[in-house]
């Protein structure tokens, strides 16, 4: 009888232990799989992605030259998606962000390219250095999404 009283705790113990564990399984926080942004010309926004930032392509599921599938991390993509009807302004404080190993090297590849950026505060051709120390910068896509350069370590 003792025994049995022993097993039927451990097993209400094995019970609730594996309750909690499976309801703290659920509440795992979510991950980013995506961002879709609607471009007006899709090869230019390709090449501004693949070519300026640097970020790889991927194969995307549907074939019918309206989407570009960018890799932006281990389980991230951005989406191109052409149908924008215009190109339009969009405020810098909804930006996509990027992290890179120099952002003095990045800015001289801007540079080289003839491409614009500016610092948070507006100023042309300047970058803006954190409180945290990170060092950034802020240019346009295509469709004049603003898009920060940062060197934050993560």
């Amino acid at each position: 009888m003792k025994q049995k009283l022993i097993n039927a705790g451990l097993l209400l113990f094995a019970g609730l232990i594996g309750a909690t564990f499976h309801a703290h399984a659920q509440h795992k926080s979510p991950v980013l799989n995506h961002i879709a942004i609607s471009v007006y010309d899709l090869d230019k926004a390709t090449a501004f992605y693949r070519d300026v930032m640097e970020i790889d392509t991927m194969p995307e599921p549907f074939h019918d030259g309206k989407h570009t599938w960018l890799k932006i991390g281990p389980h991230s993509q951005l989406h191109l998606i052409k149908g924008a009807k215009e190109v339009t302004d969009h405020d810098i404080a909804a930006h996509l962000c990027f992290s890179v190993p120099s952002v003095d090297a990045f800015i001289a590849k801007l540079n080289k390219l003839h491409i614009p950026f500016r610092n948070w505060q507006g100023e042309k051709q300047k970058y803006t250095l954190r409180v945290d120390g990170v060092k950034q910068v802020y240019l346009q896509d295509p469709d004049n999404y603003w898009v920060e350069v940062n060197d934050d370590k993560y």
